[in-house]
């Protein structure tokens, strides 16, 4: 059968602009030869709606829009996420559905089995499983529909321990033709894997081929990647559609080796950096942002994040601000300076010296008697969040905090200060990394400055001051964190990895300490398998020592 994969981006909540985006495809594929055409979960309101479910009239009118897209269907069906109803009882909850759609109205709904709560994923606040998965008969064929965690069962994936349930081995005994699955599955690191090995494995246990139709596009913090994929019924992937991308590819389930021409493996670093790039570019831009700004230290972190804005907004939309103090060396105000022309961006220089000395001329009557410590720091970084808040407002543009994973994991940032901004592009990226995705954008020659990479990184808050004064090496760093923050690993445990003792107390102190500046903290664009924010809900207040 020919199938019609729509790998495509919606926006929660705008139930108009996704049914264009819904209806225009659907033609567009069946203009191809698509015998049946695919969408995404929840498309026709965007995933995740989270609490909008709550609005009188949300489900409503999704509901609406969708009756409105089944008018446009013809012969061919299409298949497309929406949020169902609920009348079987009282609970509140609705149902995660797909509408099968033909001949001009909705023929049949299939509700999602089960529902992830866990990192990311409050699905159980929300909807109500479905007891089974169903199937439907087309053109005597016998097709089976999943959403998302329903194939979410293999023997591998540590997930099928939160479920009494398996759709797969249900749908495995009803004799399927086809298997299809509309997924909004968001990308982190090493998920393109799994992904895979998911679909591959149902395709066998059902022993049919399967179709994977994965979203595309960022959501707040969320980034789904589309790579859409098909499978045949030994296991072979016989179709792949691109990732971070708007896709629609019509695919043959009778194809006995891949019909798309495999791409060269890519590097890591190409996924991280397209992954941020269209994290940036649709949260500005569903947000209502045409250009965007960030102060420009000379440090590796702002360096890597204007790179990024860059690319997801172009050179004219980015606006680089160098806030030097009195503290700030040449070096730093030549390598920002540098960068500008390296991106064609517009800079200007705001210093920053008079602002700081009449903030510590109005404290000091106060502060008398007390020595200086990272306060008259702090004012620095606060003078610098002023001024930047201040051209955000001015000239509507989206300020981008520039801090990594492993200065926001310790609390090496300034609230109120550096962390002021309204996206934090790099917030989920650890400090190794940006570095490494640095000499990956340098790959054909210089973007960021060589001597941002090579010298070594520092607040410059007072003289001669490195990072290293006050943490350990980022290598060593990163993996503490990964161990304690990603894994949820005790101290004990991370000691007996070949960590001194004393550093994994101090760092793991820090990460709790800092609980509190990261509730405070701009949304970040969530790469890694725990990010900070809505995926890890720790407790500010307590004492808990691990």
């Amino acid at each position: 059968m020919k199938i019609g994969i729509a790998q495509i981006n919606t926006i929660v909540g705008d139930l108009e602009g996704n049914r264009r985006i819904i209806i225009e495809t659907y033609r567009q594929l069946c203009e191809k030869g698509a015998e049946l055409v695919l969408f995404p979960e929840l498309s026709v309101c965007g995933y995740p709606p989270r609490d909008l479910l709550f609005k009188s009239q949300f489900v409503p009118d999704n509901e609406a829009s969708l009756q409105a897209i089944a008018t446009q269907s013809g012969q061919t069906p299409l298949l497309v996420g929406f949020v169902k109803q609920n009348n079987s009882n009282q609970s509140g909850k609705y149902y995660n559905a797909a509408a099968w759609c033909a001949d001009g109205k909705v023929v049949r709904t299939f509700r999602k089995c089960l529902l992830p709560t866990y990192d990311v994923f409050d699905e159980e606040r929300h909807f109500q499983g479905a007891s089974k998965p169903d199937f439907i008969e087309f053109r005597g064929k016998r097709i089976g529909v999943t959403i998302c965690e329903d194939i979410w069962t293999a023997p591998f994936v540590d997930t099928r321990e939160r479920y009494e349930k398996d759709p797969v081995e249900v749908l495995s005994k009803a004799g399927l033709d086809l298997l299809l699955n509309l997924s909004a599955s968001p990308w982190e690191f090493g998920k393109n894997k799994s992904r895979q090995d998911l679909v591959t494995s149902a395709a066998t246990r059902c022993h049919c081929p399967l179709v994977f139709c994965n979203a595309v596009g960022g959501n707040d913090e969320l980034i789904f990647d589309g790579h859409s994929i098909a499978s045949n019924a030994d296991g072979e992937i016989i179709a792949r559609l691109s990732g971070f991308q708007e896709e629609a590819v019509v695919i043959d389930t009778n194809a006995t080796e891949e019909a798309t021409a495999s791409a060269s493996p890519r590097e890591p670093m190409a996924d991280i950096h397209d992954a941020l790039v269209l994290g940036l570019r649709d949260y500005a831009h569903k947000c209502g942002f045409k250009k965007a700004l960030l102060g420009l230290s000379g440090g590796i972190d702002s360096a890597v994040t204007a790179a990024l804005a860059v690319d997801a907004l172009g050179c004219e939309n980015v606006i680089g601000i160098s806030l030097p103090s009195a503290i700030s060396s040449q070096h730093s105000r030549d390598d920002a300076a540098d960068l500008a022309k390296n991106l064609g961006i517009d800079y200007q220089t705001l210093p920053i010296a008079e602002l700081v000395s009449a903030a510590e001329n109005t404290l000091a009557p106060l502060f008398q008697g007390r020595s200086v410590d990272v306060t008259e720091e702090n004012v620095q970084a606060r003078s610098r969040g002023l001024l930047l808040m201040a051209v955000s407002n001015k000239f509507g543009a989206l300020l981008l905090s520039t801090g990594n994973k492993s200065e926001l994991a310790v609390g090496y940032c300034t609230l109120y200060g550096d962390m002021c901004g309204g996206l934090a592009v790099i917030s989920d990226l650890p400090k190794v990394k940006v570095y490494e995705l640095a000499r990956w954008m340098n790959r054909e020659g210089e973007v960021i400055p060589w001597s941002t990479i090579d010298k070594p990184p520092s607040a410059e808050l007072r003289p001669d001051q490195k990072d290293e004064d006050s943490l350990p090496p980022y290598e060593i760093l990163d993996e503490i964190l990964a161990l304690y923050v990603e894994e949820g690993k005790s101290s004990a445990e991370i000691t007996e990895s070949g960590f001194d003792p004393e550093v994994v107390r101090d760092i793991i102190r820090k990460v709790d300490l800092n609980e509190y500046k990261r509730k405070q903290a701009a949304p970040g664009l969530k790469i890694t398998p725990l990010a900070f924010g809505v995926g890890r809900r720790i407790p500010i207040v307590q004492k808990y020592l691990g």
